[in-house]
């Protein structure tokens, strides 16, 4: 499939047309007088920040949300709303952050689930074989390397959100709507998926394109729409598109720099990693040093080991082998408590899952680590919950109506400041956050990496893993490349470049010339 593309023709007649859409929830007004249209063959970027109106936008295209007021119009039958029902048959299909799929059934059942061929009579069974034949030229369409009756279990992040794909051709989508779909993928993965959009325009379908990642964006869209405080603040076309004018449509205003100068040295080794070896390689040993000021980055494709090395280094899974040295004394993890009470913390790849209780208040959560420090003669102290919370709120600018409110109800940047807020107050050593600004807008971006910075200033060794090059290249003092759980090199400034980076994530070796 070819990634050069024609733009999509400007004197098509749109076939999907929103006009004065308007939606208020209690207290807010997600969506105020918003109007847009959709042509045939044509990929739209949609951006703005955390709570822009973005995801009441995308009910309002599924018939899960009604509008206050406003018209949709479909093939030129105006409606007030549409149902899920309406949308389906207008062409429209979703392909969500959070996969819908079964990881019990195969390929091709995933994509018919609902609406299997059926054969036998009244015994009305599946036709297994022709649910399958009929997935195989969907799969070719798009370039899958797997076949129909191939187990969801056995998928990658970026196979599965094919699959999700083909299950939109299976209906006949006519616009096929993406949110955040490279959030958790690494380059040669989103190379893929921006490959599959370029063929899905070639064919005639439209795309919307929801993502934090402004330059994937600028790569593939015809045309961006921004939403600010739930109002349409501006369109670009094909020749403005650009990160600093999505920039300044989303917020209002010009990005500062992201992040602070890179300290010119680093300090001393504070965590020493020799022969560490997790399940998820156990041939594979790791060596590691993380310095006293440093950001160190480490990157590498799906499945190399990242994640579950984080895991070790915080006492969650246990080492099958190797040693820890802290500030050059021996370091023996067997928990999580032994790993914060040397001051080791880790913000998880996971918020919602597993760095927060999402019902309890943000006050809850940032003393929940540490509870003797908030109680009095073994109770806890809501007055020193409450203070300790303002200080944090204050010093992450953590944006919420009261500090009593549950973190649910809080946008992606501030529960990740809620899950940074709960460490920072139990003055952190080692700090190690994974992925630390996926599903964050680019508002809040700059403030986590601002933060990370303060953090390395201090003298916090930081390790941050990411999927994100740009991230990765952008932030980091020195840059680990893992593959196939060892560390495959380390990369210092002057040969920092994406290149560099994936050659060693595929287990080659580094140019010494890195990209100007």
């Amino acid at each position: 499939m070819q990634t050069a593309r024609q733009p999509a023709d400007p004197q098509a007649a749109p076939f999907l047309i929103l006009e004065d859409i308007r939606k208020s929830y209690p207290g807010v007004l997600a969506l105020d007088q918003f109007s847009m249209s959709v042509r045939p063959g044509e990929v739209i970027g949609i951006v703005g920040e955390n709570g822009a109106g973005k995801s009441t936008l995308m009910k309002v295209f599924g018939g899960i949300v009604a509008p206050d007021s406003g018209t949709i119009t479909i093939d030129g039958i105006a409606r007030p709303a549409l149902t899920v029902a309406e949308s389906m048959a207008g062409g429209i299909a979703f392909v969500h952050q959070e996969l819908n799929l079964f990881d019990n059934l195969d390929v091709a059942a995933n994509v018919f689930i609902g609406r299997e061929p059926r054969k036998g009579g009244w015994l009305n069974i599946v036709d297994t074989r022709k649910q399958r034949a009929m997935v195989a030229p969907l799969l070719k369409r798009i370039g899958a390397n797997f076949a129909p009756d191939t187990p969801m279990l056995s998928l990658s992040l970026a196979q599965r959100q094919m699959v999700e794909i083909a299950k939109a051709l299976s209906v006949k989508a006519r616009l096929v709507i993406l949110d955040e779909p490279t959030s958790s993928l690494p380059l040669a993965e989103t190379d893929k998926l921006l490959d599959i959009i370029a063929g899905l325009k070639a064919d005639g379908i439209a795309v919307i394109f929801i993502s934090h990642r402004l330059h994937e964006i600028e790569r593939a869209a015809d045309r961006v729409v921004a939403l600010r405080d739930g109002r349409l603040a501006g369109t670009l076309q094909k020749h403005e598109i650009t990160h600093d004018r999505m920039v300044k449509l989303m917020i209002g205003r010009a990005l500062k720099a992201q992040v602070a100068e890179a300290a010119p040295q680093p300090g001393p080794v504070m965590l020493k990693v020799r022969g560490v070896r997790t399940s998820a390689h156990p041939s594979k040993p790791v060596d590691l040093d993380l310095h006293r000021g440093e950001i160190l980055g480490l990157a590498g494709l799906v499945g190399a080991g990242r994640t579950e090395l984080a895991c070790a280094l915080f006492g969650v899974d246990p080492m099958l082998a190797g040693a820890l040295e802290m500030d050059g004394v021996p370091l023996k993890l067997r928990s999580t408590a032994q790993a914060v009470e040397r001051g080791i913390f880790l913000v998880p790849e996971d918020r919602k899952a597993t760095g927060l209780v999402l019902d309890m208040s943000i006050v809850e959560n940032i003393s929940l680590p540490d509870l003797p420090a908030h109680s009095r003669l073994m109770m806890v102290s809501g007055q020193m919950e409450g203070e300790a919370a303002r200080r944090q709120q204050g010093e992450l600018d953590i944006r919420a109506a009261r500090l009593t409110v549950a973190t649910k109800s809080l946008s992606g940047g501030n529960q990740q400041k809620v899950v940074l807020a709960k460490w920072l107050a139990m003055a952190p050593k080692v700090m190690i956050l994974d992925e630390p600004t996926r599903g964050i807008d680019v508002g809040a971006k700059a403030e986590i990496y601002r933060l990370m910075r303060r953090l390395a200033e201090a003298g916090v060794a930081v390790l941050m893993i990411s999927s994100d090059m740009e991230e990765v290249i952008g932030v980091s003092d020195r840059i680990a490349v893992m593959h196939e759980g060892a560390i495959s090199g380390i990369l210092t400034p002057g040969d920092f470049s994406e290149e560099n980076v994936l050659l060693l994530a595929v287990g080659k070796t580094a140019s010494k010339r890195a990209a100007s």
